[in-house]
């Protein structure tokens, strides 16, 4: 009887001492180790964050490892993504923030996927505002149904952004006659275009974004926003309609679901598949802490950075709701990207700012 009950006793301690154990474990691992934050792309508010992140995640993790932050951009945040997927370290030395179209990019079947966003293992997100298309107060639209009545010209960046994708989308479903001018260098571009009269709208704009670069747009009215995509009304200004809520039937709530799931991800963190499991969990839990660490908090209030945290249960849920999309709607939704009323830029010339690729391949090699 005493034997078994020291018997009981010693499982019962070492049982006890196994979770001291794995976080000793863990932290021999990270003590002394450079942990490389993957960032997607080139700069911007994504760098940003994660330069916080770098900062502050450290002292929640043990053995509290230098961070430091490594942009990877290319191929619309492809290029890191293949990586953490591929060839990045699979030990937990090697965590990113990538694009949150990511997942959407795959559903389609785009270009260049090498990877399974199931198989990432995530560690939550910071999150985003809402994507608002805003319109110029001169173009006389103010509404999604004054959208139907009247053409916009709308500035766009790449076919494959929200500058361009929103707006065909409506075009193709809900009837509006967006008439977007397709190839702008970068969207701020798009920002002067509209004070200057050339273009009257904008899709895919974060509200956080614009209020703080532009706070006096909206104070004295100078846009509207007939629109805004995701999925919390909370994110975005009051009295403004979501995507979603305009659709005209099931299959449309389902394609519309699915584009607002990428502004739903906001800023996503991932580390690699095959990941030890102590690890992940201390990674998790790290991220968790830093979202509410104090100073991570004043950091970004500091910059005015809009922050909805998400869990990694979170994020991993609408991920696989995306690339699960049944096959018949994504199928609908690729015909509802298909490009319609469009303009290329060598053919507005109107535009001061937009500049055809064509025009820009002639000026270096002439350098």
């Amino acid at each position: 009887m005493i034997a078994r009950m020291i018997a009981g006793g010693l499982a019962g301690l070492a049982m006890s001492l196994t979770p001291l154990a794995g976080k000793a474990e863990v932290a021999g691992f990270y003590k002394g180790k450079i942990v490389t934050i993957i960032v997607s792309t080139g700069g911007g508010t994504y760098t940003l964050v994660a330069r916080t992140i770098a900062r502050n995640m450290p002292r929640h993790l043990p053995g509290t490892p230098t961070m430091i932050v490594k942009n990877m951009p290319g191929a619309g945040h492809v290029r890191a993504t293949n990586f953490m997927y591929n060839r990045a370290p699979t030990d937990g030395s090697h965590i990113a923030t990538i694009g949150n179209s990511i997942p959407l990019h795959q559903t389609l079947g785009r270009k260049g996927v090498r990877y399974d966003a199931r198989k990432f293992n995530w560690l939550g997100s910071t999150g985003i505002t809402n994507l608002m298309t805003a319109v110029w107060h001169k173009a006389g639209v103010k509404t999604i149904e004054d959208a139907k009545k009247k053409e916009v010209i709308s500035g766009g960046t790449g076919a494959g952004s929200g500058t361009v994708i929103y707006p065909m989308i409506m075009n193709n479903l809900l009837g509006t006659r967006f008439r977007v001018v397709i190839g702008y260098r970068r969207a701020g571009n798009i920002d002067l275009a509209m004070e200057r009269g050339e273009v009257f709208a904008r899709s895919g704009y974060s509200y956080g974004s614009l209020t703080r670069r532009h706070p006096d747009w909206v104070k004295t009215n100078k846009v509207y926003f007939p629109v805004q995509v995701g999925i919390d009304r909370a994110r975005g200004p009051k009295g403004v309609p979501l995507l979603i809520d305009l659709a005209e039937n099931e299959d449309q709530r389902q394609i519309f679901e699915l584009f607002s799931g990428t502004v739903a991800l906001g800023r996503p963190y991932l580390t690699t598949p095959k990941l030890p499991a102590d690890r992940l969990k201390a990674l998790r839990k790290a991220f968790a802490a830093t979202l509410k660490d104090k100073a991570f908090l004043a950091a970004q209030k500091k910059t005015k950075f809009d922050l909805f945290p998400a869990t990694a249960d979170q994020v991993a849920r609408i991920v696989a709701a995306m690339i699960n999309t049944p096959a018949d709607i994504v199928k609908k939704a690729k015909a509802a990207m298909t490009r319609s009323n469009t303009i290329k830029c060598k053919d507005f010339t109107e535009a001061k700012n937009c500049k055809s690729k064509k025009k820009r391949k002639k000026k270096k090699k002439k350098s």
